[in-house]
């Protein structure tokens, strides 16, 4: 084999899973306690009432934050006004990140169906970047490196059949039955450095490669629904990501990298389930609040849809069946009166901030 050089294209990148075993001591070890977290993480999903709740609020945070490490930024603000009608009003950067979210659904809606595939990332990709996409071909090239000196850090395999074949042991790696390959979270951690390496669009990889993390672990029945995202913690540990990506390619050093992605889960899912829990607190003090404060306002329906994302507007009522608009528009000012909302113009329309769902969500 070849000494590795950045500048020649990565052909001879190692199929999964390697020759040698990867489930050391210290992998296992971590693995355990990663795995636990999931499993708690799991467990209190289930006590949301609405899974719509996580489903529609947390993977906004996600679609930012996994933006933001490709340089794609939009604000808070920007984000969740935009998403009060999918960003048919947003500036382009905020759509780009509010596809994120819509890629993410096609997915776990394609999961859930039973239907995972390399295929299916293909098709995530192309919703990310709001054009068909496909896998490189052979005259197709990506530049990874310092944009200013031109340094080239990687180079991934050649398109066409390279990728082509090495997309396909990535996916038959992944449908391994689980007594035939690595722990699944183990698998996780390899398969995302293996799409990384591979680099199998000419943009989105990153962010779709993500997506296939969250895909794998509801695949796997780790989670039922997508509320475990990695980039807050990659984002945190930007450079250390980075550097254990190349010691895999330049080492084969994978150790350090799979103990790096298994804290990860274990930090996020730790992190996420605060969040749900969060939630699940605020959503039954506004219900109390709601029932003693304006019992000719409460509805159950009402309470979750102001829970399901941070904004809400008079349609979002109207649409769900909850109240005619004169009405819908009263029982907004009525939780704006009790301190649950508070309203901004937005044009010749009211929107209203969940004040303290964003402070859960944002903190």
């Amino acid at each position: 084999m070849m000494p590795y050089d950045p500048r020649i294209p990565y052909d001879e990148l190692p199929p999964l899973p390697p020759a040698r075993d990867v489930e050391t001591k210290n992998v296992l070890k971590q693995c355990l306690g990663a795995t636990r977290a999931l499993a708690e993480l799991k467990g209190i999903g289930d006590l949301i009432p609405n899974q719509a709740i996580l489903i529609n609020a947390i993977p906004l945070q996600e679609a930012k934050l996994s933006s933001e490490i490709e340089n794609i930024v939009t604000t808070q603000d920007e984000l969740y006004k935009a998403a009060l009608d999918e960003g048919m009003t947003a500036d382009p950067q905020t759509k780009e990140v509010l596809r994120y979210r819509t890629a993410l659904r096609h997915g776990f809606n394609e999961i859930s169906k039973n239907r995972f595939s390399i295929g299916l990332i293909r098709e995530v990709c192309s919703i990310l970047r709001g054009a068909d996409m496909d896998f490189r071909s052979q005259s197709e090239n990506v530049f990874i490196g310092n944009p200013i000196t031109r340094q080239v850090r990687y180079t991934p395999p050649s398109g066409g059949a390279a990728v082509s074949e090495k997309l396909d042991n990535l996916e038959q790696f992944l449908l391994l039955p689980g007594d035939e390959g690595p722990d699944p979270l183990v698998r996780m951690a390899m398969a995302h450095y293996q799409f990384e390496a591979i680099h199998p669009f000419i943009d989105g990889n990153g962010r779709s490669g993500r997506i296939l993390n969250i895909l794998y672990l509801i695949h796997s029945g780790l989670l039922k629904i997508p509320v475990l995202y990695l980039s807050r913690y990659i984002i945190r540990t930007k450079s250390e990501y980075y550097k254990l990506l190349r010691g895999v390619t330049e080492n084969d050093s994978w150790e350090p990298w799979i103990l790096y992605i298994l804290k990860g889960i274990e930090e996020t899912a730790v992190w996420t389930k605060e969040r749900v829990e969060a939630i699940r607190g605020l959503f039954e003090d506004t219900v109390l609040l709601c029932r003693e404060k304006a019992p000719k306002v409460y509805s159950k329906e009402l309470i979750e849809a102001i829970f399901a994302q941070p904004y809400c507007k008079i349609s979002f009522l109207t649409e769900a069946g909850i109240a005619k608009r004169q009405s819908a528009s009263l029982y907004l000012k009525e939780l704006e009166r009790l301190g649950i909302l508070q309203s901004e113009k937005r044009g010749r329309e009211s929107i209203y901030k969940h004040l303290a769902l964003l402070d859960i969500l944002t903190r």
